[in-house]
């Protein structure tokens, strides 16, 4: 590990390890965030290189850890103290002049000057013990830039300017977390900013950052990249690439006029596309992440209708101020695996429930719950009228009539079983993502 360079992030907390912290560690000098908390470890802290710039959190739960940084003394060191008191020169009498008068007279200027000194000397000894800083309140009136590898902090004034103070006209959608907004950066780019409608709660800031540093290692060629964030005492603000072909849901069921429908081939990347960008979620990424709202909506095109996995994530970070509750169920009616409905308890197979809603909303082009369907059905939820038709070998009413016919049967059947086994009622009997 001594010989990655440019190391950011390492994490081994909780990992049962033993023996000393090996010194090159220290020779990382781009380590930004260590924790090496709850181990066994033993010996001195190391204090110099890299490691100059951790606090005790970084080694918390090592009782065997030893050295300045964790407060305890190293066996045969003597114990940390106070440096000693300032101790006055003799005093040097003038020619016919009083020795005990200027000895009393320097010693009073000594602690006069020693009084004032110590908080500067305090504050300076501080600031080369204090962490680095990667996350902080940014004043919108200074606009600085601040990297988190490629993860920006976007002050507050540069997104309303982006999207004109969150005008109307801006609006890209609504959800359950928030609102979207297309705005334009300075350099003219485009993005998509998703304002957070719950309010902050005290003591949260740091749990949502380490959730939006979470987000940001997620990188796939099949998900939403988050490239910055805005966070400030009233308002938690993420910023996206802006998708300049809508999600999966508008090109079925909202797309303009002069916009050609989404053909068979086409669908079947986007089934592809999202089941490697949420398998990715599932077993490539630690933590694991649980989406918990897979739908039409949150699956995103790019410029080659590539699918793109948006909103992962989201709802650890809203719940951020549970410790190992949710305290709502958060996700889309229609699109909500029964048993997560039911315990509020979430899991990868509740993704891969929603997954298989989505595949029926590619083949179908409808929506997943929609009262209109009460006109010539009794089935408002889309998997129930799906399996209605099956049981009545009505393939062809099932078949987004957009397609108009140009599509393969037998890849159509194909895909409604993956679909059907993607919605059975048992979580235990769902696939996984990955297959």
């Amino acid at each position: 590990l001594g010989k990655l360079s440019k190391l950011r992030f390492l994490r081994l907390n909780n990992n049962s390890l033993s023996g000393p912290i090996p010194m090159s560690l220290t020779n990382i000098t781009a380590l930004q965030v260590l924790d090496l908390s709850n181990n066994h470890l033993s010996g001195v802290v190391p204090d110099n290189g890299s490691f100059s710039l951790f606090t005790p959190i970084s080694f918390a739960n090592n009782l065997d850890l030893c050295g300045p940084v964790t407060g305890h003394p190293c066996p045969g060191s003597p114990p940390f103290s106070p440096p000693p008191p300032f101790v006055p020169p003799p005093p040097i009498s003038a020619p016919g002049g009083n020795s005990a008068t200027g000895a009393i007279a320097g010693g009073v200027a000594a602690g006069a000057a020693l009084l004032f000194a110590a908080p500067a000397i305090a504050f300076a000894w501080w600031r080369r013990r204090k962490p680095q800083e990667f996350f902080f309140d940014v004043p919108a009136e200074e606009d600085p830039e601040v990297h988190l590898g490629q993860l920006k902090r976007f002050s507050l004034r540069e997104l309303q300017v982006a999207t004109d103070t969150f005008s109307n006209k801006n609006i890209l959608g609504r959800g359950g977390f928030g609102k979207v907004y297309k705005g334009r950066l300075a350099d003219g780019s485009l993005v998509a900013v998703k304002r957070l409608k719950e309010e902050r709660t005290p003591g949260g800031e740091l749990q949502f950052q380490t959730e939006v540093e979470m987000i940001s290692m997620a990188v796939h060629r099949n998900l939403l990249r988050l490239r910055g964030f805005c966070m400030t005492p009233t308002e938690r603000l993420l910023v996206y690439p802006y998708m300049a072909n809508g999600s999966v849901a508008s090109c079925l069921r909202e797309r303009p006029p002069h916009q050609e429908p989404l053909d068979w081939p086409t669908r079947k990347r986007i089934a592809l596309g999202s089941a490697r960008g949420l398998s990715y979620l599932h077993d490539h990424c630690d933590p694991k992440i649980i989406h918990r709202d897979v739908k039409a909506a949150n699956i995103l095109l790019d410029e080659e209708f590539e699918a793109v996995v948006g909103d992962f994530g989201l709802a650890k970070l809203m719940d951020y101020k549970d410790t190992h509750v949710t305290t709502a169920v958060r996700g889309t009616i229609g699109h909500i695996a029964p048993e997560y409905l039911s315990t509020g308890k979430s899991s990868e197979k509740t993704d891969v429930f929603g997954y298989g809603i989505m595949l029926l909303e590619l083949i179908t082009g409808q929506r997943a719950f929609d009262l209109a369907r009460l006109a010539n059905d009794d089935d408002v939820m889309l998997l129930d009228w799906v399996k209605g038709l099956l049981k009545e070998k009505k393939l062809e009413m099932l078949v987004d009539p957009d397609l108009q016919n140009n599509y393969i049967e037998a890849e159509v059947e194909q895909l409604i079983q993956v679909a059907l086994l993607c919605t059975q009622g048992s979580p235990m009997d769902r696939p996984k993502m990955s297959e």
